[in-house]
Parts: structure tokens; C-alpha cells; sequence
């Protein structure tokens, strides 16, 4: 087995548990390998450090699975796979939820969301598509699906020196799978919708917001396929607007909302910046509103955009919801950080000339949970407030 050895002063992030070596951590590799094979980590000093797979075309060279000395073998994936499946019958609804969550479950590049009785898989990285045959075989054995899905439609995959696909991994069935979450139902997409279909991360903080719309008239901004929106319904609004930039996505709501049965809500195509200047312009008001946003950056260097992005929707919500009335404000920018995040809620406050009370800061899922080791693995964040 290689051996790579890492440059000094840069070991201690790897013995604290960070799962990453970066290519300018990397002072040398003696010995051969083929890019995705696994390679021995090493300190200066030539110490142990730990066990990972290699892609010298990524800046992500090296993923660590074990700081143990031991064979990454069918054995080791079975168990990974098996004590990830254990936490998640423990703490979430085995029926919808992320199975694996890549690093946090000590499975690097590995994603695996359950939707009812079916998976879908993402191998982002090199060294896990190299483990992909047996991983399927091991999800099969201890999940036991009707089916497994690939979403590996993903631009990621390019820096790794991987194509993109999709497709079956196991059987072939309809790829528009019913689910329920949190007795809500809805249509998920996992061969086009968006990442593998259905958003999971913002599970709990949907159940979260049911003192909060009862009887209330609401807005939800970047509704998506509506899992906001139809939680508010399910949970007694008194009526519910979901707005969307993408008609695709407003039909699917729509259809969601139908098959529910709800009538107290409904969806509208629309610019979400634009209509929340339209409504105040218009003195329109509501008693809650949810704004639900895509990343507004990707990188560090696109944080100066994202934040007046994140001002402006948090500052035209704000004056356009009444008095004692609530604001749930999300940010799945990793680069956007929980302090920075409360900053520009803060800031948006000032400015608004309302006076804000943070009643609940609430992040990810249970079943993404957050490695202390790796602040990547913490990137949702979900404040709720009222506004007097």
C-alpha cells in the first residue's frame, strides 16, 4: 500500500478528525497507486494517521475512512452501512430519511436518501464510485429496498474525473415515488427532481412550524415542489401561497396539494424578490411567512452577493408581516455560517424598523448529523421569529 506522507504542522486537523487532506497538505507519496485506490496517511514524523482513498485530480486528494489500521475490505463497508441504517431506525422515520450521510457517517462522498421503499444513491468522489458495486449489494442487504436509483447527474462528479449519470441500480420501477412525511404526502421525483428528489434536511424544521401557522395566513417563498406550504396547510392555516421562479415546480406542488386534499392552499409562478417588493408596495400583509432559499453561494468568494441577497428577502418579509406574526428564514449556504447568518437577520431588523424575537435557531436534520470535526458537515440553518 502507498504511503502518503503529510507536510508539517498540517497533521493536527487530521488528528482532530477532519476527514480531508487537500493537495497542498500532501508533502510526498512514496509507492505506487492507481487514483481511487486506498493509501496509508502518515505524519512528517512518520506516524500513523490514518487510512483513506486518493485522487491526485482533486484538490480533495486524499478521503479518509479509518484512522485505524484495517483492511478496507466488504466487511468494513458492511459495517459502516449497517451502524449508519441502526442510528437512522433509531432517531428518524426509516420510511423517509438520508440513510448515509457521506462524511458524518464515516462514509466519505457517499449519499443515500430513502423515499417509502426505495434509494437513491450518490457516489461523488472517485474512490467511493470504485466501491459503488459492493455498496449497492450492502444497502440491498441491510435496507432491503424495492428499488435503488443512481443521481449521479451531478457537475461535482467532473472534478473528480467522473462522467455524470443516473439510472437503476436495482430493479425498474416508476420513478415518481410516493412518500409521506410528517402525514403529509407528496410526489418525489428521484429520477428529475432536484439533488435526489426531495429535500430531507428540512424535515424536522417543517414539523417545527405548526404553533406558528394555525389560523394564519401564509407565504412561502422558494416553495419548491411545496413541503413547506402543504405542512402549513396540514397544519390548519387558514390559507397558504407558495410562490416559485419555476412553473415545473409549481405544478408539482399543485399536484401535491390536490392529492392531499387540501383547499386552503394554493401556488403561483413567480420572482420571489419581486413579489415581496409587489406586496409591499400593494400593503399587503401576512401573519407568517417562510422563506426556504437555494444557496445563494457555493464559494467563499460569492458570500458578499449571498448576504444582500439574504438581507433583501429577510428585510421585505419583515415589513410585510403583522404585527406579532412569525418569520421561519433558512440558509443552506455552508459558506454562510450561523453567526453571520443572525447578523444579517439581525441587520435586516434594524432596518426594517421592526423589533425581532428569535424564538427557536434550529439546523439540520438527525439524520444528517453534524461531525465536529468537519464544520462542512453544518450547513442548514432555520431561525424562527417574531415580528412585533
Amino acid at each position: 500500500m502507498a504511503k502518503a506522507f503529510i507536510v508539517k504542522g498540517k497533521e493536527k486537523r487530521i488528528e482532530y478528525g477532519h476527514p480531508w487532506i487537500f493537495k497542498s497538505d500532501i508533502d510526498r507519496v512514496d509507492g505506487s497507486f492507481t487514483p481511487g485506490d486506498v493509501v496509508d496517511i502518515y505524519s512528517y514524523k512518520n506516524k500513523f494517521l490514518g487510512r483513506g482513498y486518493i485522487n491526485p485530480k482533486s484538490q480533495i486528494t486524499i478521503r479518509i475512512l479509518t484512522y485505524e489500521q484495517e483492511e478496507i475490505n466488504r466487511d468494513f463497508l458492511y459495517k459502516r452501512i449497517a451502524a449508519a441504517w441502526e442510528y437512522r431506525k433509531k432517531i428518524a422515520d426509516p420510511k423517509s430519511c438520508r440513510a448515509v450521510f457521506a462524511e458524518s457517517d464515516f462514509l466519505p462522498a457517499l449519499i443515500v436518501d430513502k423515499f417509502s421503499d426505495y434509494l437513491v444513491v450518490q457516489t461523488l468522489s472517485l474512490g467511493i464510485e470504485k466501491l459503488k458495486n459492493q455498496l449497492v449489494e450492502i444497502l440491498d442487504d441491510v435496507i432491503k429496498p424495492a428499488g435503488i436509483f443512481e443521481r449521479n447527474d451531478v457537475p461535482v462528479r467532473e472534478l473528480e474525473g467522473l462522467s455524470q449519470t443516473k439510472g437503476f441500480l436495482k430493479g425498474n420501477f416508476k420513478t415518481q415515488i410516493e412518500m409521506i412525511e410528517n402525514g403529509v404526502k407528496f410526489i418525489v421525483d428521484i429520477e428529475n427532481g432536484q439533488k435526489t428528489g426531495f429535500f430531507l434536511d428540512q424535515k424536522e424544521n417543517r414539523a417545527a412550524i405548526k404553533p406558528y401557522v394555525e389560523n394564519a395566513k401564509v407565504l412561502d417563498c422558494f416553495t419548491h415542489t411545496g413541503s413547506f406550504a402543504l405542512h402549513a396547510a396540514y397544519y390548519n392555516a387558514k390559507d397558504v401561497l407558495g410562490i416559485d421562479i419555476s412553473e415545473h415546480a409549481v405544478d408539482c406542488a399543485t399536484k401535491n396539494a390536490k392529492m392531499n386534499g387540501f383547499t386552503n392552499c394554493r401556488f403561483e409562478a413567480a420572482n420571489t424578490f419581486d413579489k415581496l417588493r409587489e406586496y409591499y408596495d400593494a400593503g399587503e400583509k401576512f401573519d407568517t411567512i417562510i422563506l426556504d432559499p437555494p444557496a445563494f453561494t457555493k464559494s467563499k468568494g460569492a458570500v458578499e452577493g449571498a448576504v444582500r441577497g439574504y438581507k433583501e428577502i429577510n428585510l421585505r418579509a419583515m415589513k410585510i408581516i403583522e404585527s406579532g406574526g412569525f418569520l421561519v428564514t433558512c440558509s443552506c449556504s455552508h459558506h454562510v455560517d450561523p453567526e453571520l447568518f443572525m447578523d444579517i437577520i439581525y441587520n435586516a431588523a434594524i432596518d426594517s424598523k421592526r423589533k425581532v424575537r428569535l424564538l427557536e435557531l434550529r439546523s439540520q436534520a438527525k439524520d444528517h448529523p453534524i461531525l465536529l470535526a468537519s464544520e462542512e458537515t453544518q450547513y442548514l440553518k432555520c431561525a424562527i421569529l417574531q415580528i412585533v
